[in-house]
């Protein structure tokens, strides 16, 4: 959470979808939000070893020591106090684990329609219902003070961790500290070690039931320590913001306080599939081209079922898989959940399931099922070669963000193909 950048590391989105809906391992529960989450709330240590002197090996716990050493005074610096660090990093021991999963998360690579049939399966579905059944005077509640539909918030709980089934149970200082003594996102990680901290200090949780993702997210809704200082709220009124019981009641009022607060607006959809029609200008499909739905009509943009989408407010065309698949037409809401999490499958995802949880029916159109998706190292490629080739992507990460898109599309206008934006083995193939 917390700002989240175009993109996502695809392996940080996978694991913890395939993990909630199929493996019984709670610690193995990856955090989406973390991959993509720019550093907007960050705090720079005042005295920083260098990545050199301080890089993972074998001999990775006496750096880790020495580093936590430096770490304290830099802590009681920022206003936590030598009993809240004594509590929390008394035994502190670098986790090799938590970095291996750090560093194996960029291979990792599905197309969009492999993840949403495991975000939007049956069975999720049918779980998902359950819990709307189950909770729904809570949830009821919840939409009434934030205005957040109960099948949203219930959507992020199913795609985060399952219905709270697999949340994590890794120790998020152990996790946090070790991140943060790596070179690779120190100061992220740093930043959010402090925050653990605050909370800790602040009576919410105590050290040991700090749990989570490997890679810091809590509880049922998975957020960071950061978002959980702006954004968790104590529904109950028991005096703590409790995201870590059984009880999955704070937290998901603060997935809905979230969204509230990024300008979610009740009653309007965050995306409909739509029919595009014959001739359509495919330039025209991108995230900064908005109408009114009346006016995409006009120019034969319907639902699927042939009739006008009322106007909600303006909105784009996103075409998740080029021209041969779904096409979307999205509104400012589609925007809101991606401050939740920054990759439009984790939208769509989130979107999809939260419209079959209240009813509606699945996505009508094929995917391009045969199509490989690009490998990290591909994109990268891709990114690479468009930029030589003129036509910048603004940044090498391999990531398919807007700027990517819009570098593939201005290379397909260019070279007379379908200008619909879509990264696609084809493409890559044709710059080589």
């Amino acid at each position: 959470m917390r700002k989240c950048a175009s993109g996502i590391i695809a392996a940080a989105l996978w694991a913890s979808i395939l993990q909630a809906e199929t493996v019984n391992q709670p610690g193995e529960l990856t955090s989406i939000q973390l991959a993509s989450a720019d550093v907007t709330v960050s705090i720079r240590p005042v005295v920083r070893p260098s990545a050199k002197e301080y890089r993972v090996s074998t001999e990775g716990n006496a750096r880790f020591q020495a580093w936590l050493g430096a770490f304290r005074e830099r802590a009681g610096q920022q206003g936590i106090s030598h009993a809240t660090l004594d509590r929390a990093l008394a035994g502190l021991t670098y986790d090799k684990k938590v970095i291996e999963r750090d560093r194996n998360q960029a291979e990792f690579s599905k197309p969009i329609w492999e993840y949403l049939d495991t975000a939007v399966s049956d069975r999720r579905i049918a779980n998902g219902r359950a819990g709307l059944e189950r909770h729904d005077r809570i949830l009821t509640q919840i939409e009434a003070r934030y205005g957040v539909e109960k099948e949203v918030v219930t959507a992020i709980w199913g795609l985060e961790t399952s219905f709270g089934t697999f949340r994590g149970n890794d120790q998020t200082i152990r996790s946090l500290a070790t991140l943060a003594f790596d070179a690779r996102r120190s100061q992220f990680f740093e930043a959010q070690l402090i925050a653990a901290l605050q909370i800790i200090q602040a009576g919410d949780v105590s050290p040991r039931n700090m749990v989570g993702s490997w890679a810091g997210a809590m509880g049922h809704t998975q957020f960071m320590p950061t978002s959980y200082l702006d954004h968790a709220v104590d529904f109950d009124g028991d005096g703590r913001r409790d995201i870590w019981s059984e009880d999955p009641t704070d937290a998901l009022a603060s997935a809905a306080a979230y969204l509230a607060r990024h300008g979610w607006t009740k009653g309007q959809p965050w995306g409909v599939e739509v029919r595009l029609p014959k001739g359509f200008d495919f330039a025209t499909a991108k995230r900064d081209y908005t109408l009114l739905p009346s006016d995409w009509a006009a120019r034969g943009v319907v639902g699927r079922d042939g009739q006008p989408i009322p106007d909600h407010g303006r909105a784009a065309i996103l075409l998740p898989a080029g021209g041969q698949g779904v096409a979307l037409m999205i509104f400012d809401n589609f925007g809101v959940i991606e401050k939740y999490n920054g990759a439009d499958a984790y939208v769509i995802g989130i979107g999809h399931l939260s419209d079959r949880l209240a009813g509606g029916a699945p996505f009508q159109a094929d995917w391009p099922r045969g199509d490989r998706v690009l490998s990290f190292t591909e994109k990268k490629e891709l990114q690479t070669r468009l930029t030589q080739a003129g036509f910048d992507t603004q940044g090498i990460d391999g990531r398919n963000g807007p700027n990517t898109i819009n570098a593939v599309r201005e290379y397909q206008l260019a070279q007379g193909l379908l200008p619909d934006g879509y990264a696609s083995l084809k493409l890559l193939e044709r710059l080589r």
